[in-house]
């Protein structure tokens, strides 16, 4: 049976090019079990493989469009599904180092997912020299956001070391039973009392849009924090990208960013914005490209599925965005993160005067020139809508097991697009934070040196804050 798509994730089918793929990722970096045999990672592709044969809805879907569908796209269900074609295994050449699985997921992320399929990968990875296994995935952004594909992980991972039998993420899982009663409390005049309220509600909102959109581009032009930005300074960072990917990936103790916002009266994604901030500040300078104005960068906020009518656990998108200043024209980073945190701070105080539904419709009119442009083919002829992309995802608060196998740590791999080459994203991880960086391999040049700044713009937080 056909299924409508909405239209965000429409907009992410249409912009999707072989220069711009429109899929995230992530890369699990396990510890084998004590009793693991030698044959361990080919053992798991064959029972991750075994698993399969049942499958739950999400993973099933493509995207098609029709005369029938009025050249609508909808989802279908793939009647030829073969998992083989999804489910790889992989081996990486020696010495087997960080550096060679980083570059192997760097290609596998800059290669398009095929719209005649459901859209989603996995690759099991081994040839570490350090003996762990990894676990590359993706999925089309059109299927899920960031956060959905962090529950969609959880969901398949254990705080027990000993449970097995675990199955993998597009496994189907049994359906919950219904409580007795709860057929018999939804009585015909709740249902039709509770479609009254979302009609009501509905009709509330859409009378306060033109308002909130007259606020949103007031704070926009006076370059306050907003979900739309008008006047991001041109970088390098700021031109077409091609379809090969750089990825690099490293995690910090994430008690060292809880401590300087502690000393500062600043959030942990304060600290995640001034440390990259302040690592891209170093970065232009030294390629002599650091504009005179703050570089900004957009920064997605979730919101609560109930609220936004979005399943996150099955798929969907949902998601608002704010508009933060980097402080990049700031040498101190003491300075640098006041100016983000009050940035931030009036940008959170703009989005709690909106409702869920008028969020995400003015965080899509900011995003659409990103995903517009592309689809019209008018890319580089506008600035961008903002210089970069950093989100921060909650992910598992505590250590993580898959059939015993122990997650040492997992990597966020996202989308960089046309005017916008470089994306970084943070999942938090039991006491880590784990940074992905994802850009164009030939707009971002050496984009592995930010991680060194990172590193030391952390240690530069820590000593202007006294910890």
């Amino acid at each position: 049976m056909a299924l409508p798509i909405d239209p965000t994730a429409t907009g992410f089918l249409l912009a999707e090019s072989r220069t711009m793929p429109m899929h995230v990722g992530s890369l699990q970096l396990y510890r084998k079990p004590e009793d693991a045999g030698r044959t361990y990672a080919r053992d798991l592709y064959e029972q991750m493989r075994s698993d399969s044969t049942d499958l739950a809805p999400l993973f099933l879907r493509r995207p098609h469009r029709s005369l029938a569908t009025a050249g609508q796209y909808t989802w279908v269900p793939d009647e030829q599904f073969d998992i083989e074609h999804h489910l790889r295994h992989s081996a990486l050449p020696k010495p087997g180092r960080i550096r060679e699985l980083l570059d192997l997921c760097s290609r596998l992320h800059g290669t398009r997912l095929a719209h005649e399929r459901p859209l989603w990968e996995a690759h099991v990875i081994e040839g570490l020299r350090d003996g762990r296994v990894a676990i590359y995935t993706k999925m089309h952004h059109a299927l899920v956001d960031g956060v959905s594909a962090m529950r969609l992980l959880q969901r398949v991972l254990s705080d027990d070391p000993d449970e097995r039998d675990m199955l993998p993420p597009w496994a189907a899982r049994p359906k919950r039973a219904k409580p007795a009663d709860e057929s018999a409390d939804r009585n015909l005049v709740e249902v039709t009392t509770n479609a009254l309220r979302t009609a009501i509600g509905i009709s509330a909102e859409a009378a306060g849009m033109p308002g909130a959109f007259i606020k949103t581009v007031r704070r926009a032009a006076r370059n306050e924090a907003a979900p739309i930005a008008f006047n991001p300074p041109r970088t390098i960072l700021n031109q077409n990208i091609t379809g090969a990917r750089r990825f690099a990936a490293q995690d910090w103790p994430i008690e060292r960013l809880k401590a300087i916002g502690r000393a500062s009266d600043t959030t942990l994604n304060d600290v995640v914005l001034a440390m990259s901030g302040g690592a891209i500040r170093r970065y232009l300078l030294e390629l002599n490209e650091l504009p005179d104005e703050p570089l900004v960068a957009m920064v997605p906020i979730g919101l609560k599925a109930k609220e936004s009518h979005l399943p996150s656990a099955d798929g969907g998108n949902a998601v608002g965005m704010v508009i933060a200043q980097l402080g990049t024209h700031l040498e101190d980073p003491a300075a640098r993160l006041t100016s983000i945190s009050d940035s931030m701070r009036s940008g959170k105080e703009a989005l709690a005067t909106m409702t869920p539904t008028q969020i995400v419709a003015m965080s899509a009119i900011g995003m659409s020139p990103a995903i517009l442009l592309p689809i019209l083919g008018a890319r580089g002829s506008l600035r961008p809508p903002f210089n970069l992309i950093i989100s921060n995802v909650p992910g598992p608060k505590n250590t993580q097991y898959f059939n015993g196998a122990r997650l040492d740590g997992m990597y966020p791999l996202s989308i960089p697009t046309h005017g916008v080459a470089l994306n970084i994203t943070c999942v938090s991880y039991a006491d880590d934070l784990c940074f992905g960086l994802t850009g164009c391999r030939r707009t971002v040049p050496h984009l592995q040196r930010l991680l060194t700044y990172l590193d030391g713009e952390l240690d530069a937080l820590e000593k202007a804050a006294g910890v």
